[in-house]
């Protein structure tokens, strides 16, 4: 991986990374399909500070190393090259989007309260938002979970689902549908939950193929939940807009971190096809060896191209560069997908059981397809603006393309 761009500091920070990840985060990890334990992890992100490579997204005053979105893309890939290694350096989902969101739109105090102990990795959060149908999921205009104004506050109530991170949570961003009033539009708004609070409860876990995001993906159940005013994220009415501020730059990064593993699948595969001698020689001298690497070659560069030029648009035009991160999602985690396959694949019957990795790999990416809206909603968005701005461009004069000409030589 190269970024000729990249600024000399962060260099560093990214070859830092690099060292600390396959030195000694790759010998912690857990069998596959397991999960890394809560001594492990506090062991290994206690080293990562000492390397100074904990928390790269979070800004210094926090103790992060302050990293700008237009480079976060090298160093989370180095970081996602284990599977343990965004959760052991504190930019792992649903974290890694809380506190980006956190430092942008919270109070003060509330960043004081929530922010900072979230950046030192002494807490972990969930974010409240896909709720059992006809509930929210990918539209989230179907919204059902509700807060109604009480004295000094709110009531919630309402049940999320596939809250990922819930178990072992200190708080929970929840969006509820809130009323107008007040000056406030109806719409979403966001709250500060903590999960200490008596009128929230962890339910059912939802048993899934993927392991890598610490605290599951359960239920949430909120009943006569009374949070005071200054749990409100931001301000009332407006927990949608607030929701693009994280959603662009967290499905990005889950680009970038998933994006580090397939490199990862893609060496164990280079390595087993230069080693494993087939029909005389190694597989990596076969036609259709070739074939499937080059293709997992030509899908990592193409996913890492879509990444940076995303990851500059979020940073010069955040609306341009959130419509791009669709983009860049569906892209990414099909191809990352194939390069997972083809390693499998090249690795033969190894390649499905536990003494390689690599079927775990697959269980971890195959659910991005569908976290973070499913591709086929993210199609439907792209189509849309797609067909909205041509129409736009034709009505503001530019020639309009799509009827024949009549009367060339040939036919019509």
């Amino acid at each position: 991986m190269t970024t000729p761009d990249l600024p000399p500091e962060l260099a560093e920070l990214r070859e830092r990374t690099r060292r600390f990840i396959r030195e000694v985060v790759v010998d912690a990890e857990p069998a596959p399909g397991g999960r890394l334990d809560r001594a492990t992890r506090d062991r290994l992100q206690a080293a990562a500070k000492e390397a100074g490579v904990f928390a790269p997204l979070v800004p210094t005053e926090y103790g992060g190393q302050g990293l700008p979105i237009e480079h976060w893309s090298p160093v989370l890939q180095e970081a996602g090259y284990s599977p343990i290694g965004p959760g052991v350096l504190n930019c792992m989902a649903p974290d890694e989007g809380n506190m980006h969101m956190l430092n942008l739109i919270a109070t003060e105090e509330q960043k004081k309260r929530y922010l900072a102990p979230l950046a030192a990795g002494d807490v972990r959060s969930c974010f409240g938002m896909t709720e059992p149908h006809p509930g929210a999921g990918s539209d989230p205009a179907a919204l059902r979970t509700a807060a109604v104004r009480t004295d000094g506050g709110w009531i919630i109530d309402g049940h999320k689902r596939f809250t990922s991170g819930a178990v072992g949570a200190a708080f929970c961003i929840v969006m509820a549908r809130t009323p107008a009033g007040d000056g406030s539009p109806e719409g979403a708004t966001m709250f500060l939950v903590d999960l200490t609070n008596p009128g929230i409860r962890v339910g059912e876990a939802i048993h899934t193929v993927d392991r890598a995001i610490d605290g599951g993906h359960p239920h949430l159940y909120l009943e006569d939940c009374f949070v005071p005013d200054d749990a409100v994220l931001g301000e009332v009415g407006l927990g949608f807009r607030y929701a693009q501020v994280r959603l662009g730059p967290a499905r990005l990064t889950h680009c970038m971190r998933w994006l580090g593993l397939a490199r990862r699948a893609h060496d164990i595969a280079l390595d087993r096809a230069g080693k494993r001698e087939l029909f005389g020689g190694p597989i990596d001298s076969l036609g259709l060896a070739q074939h499937l690497i080059a293709e997992s070659v030509i899908d990592i560069e193409t996913s890492d191209a879509i990444i940076t030029k995303t990851a500059a648009l979020l940073h010069s035009d955040p609306k341009a560069g959130s419509a791009m991160s669709s983009v860049a999602k569906v892209h990414c985690s099909e191809a990352i997908h194939r390069v997972i396959d083809r390693a499998i694949q090249i690795c033969g019957g190894d390649g499905v059981s536990d003494g390689l990795p690599l079927a775990q790999y697959l269980n971890e990416v195959r659910p991005f397809r569908i976290y973070d809206g499913s591709n086929e909603t993210h199609r439907w968005a792209i189509a849309r603006r797609a067909s909205a701005g041509r129409r736009a461009t034709v009505q503001a004069g530019e020639r309009y393309l799509g009827d024949p000409v009549v009367g060339r030589d040939g036919g019509a």
